[in-house]
């Protein structure tokens, strides 16, 4: 499965290491909620996509 990490977050959104852990966690719980399991500092691409509508192919990772 492919995930994004906390410096993923940080650079698609331009925001500081706290902010993006938020938003990790966030989506976390929300999969959770939904029966999934999660692993902490980590969230599904596809997911994190469908959820933030950033188009997948409209950034470059460094």
């Amino acid at each position: 499965m492919d995930v994004y990490r906390c410096e993923h977050v940080m650079d698609l959104f331009s925001v500081k290491e706290t902010k993006a852990r938020e938003i990790i966690k966030q989506l976390n719980n929300e999969l959770k909620e939904k029966g999934y399991i999660t692993v902490a500092g980590r969230v599904p691409i596809e997911y994190f996509h469908e959820r933030t509508k950033i188009p997948k192919n409209n950034h470059e990772l460094r």
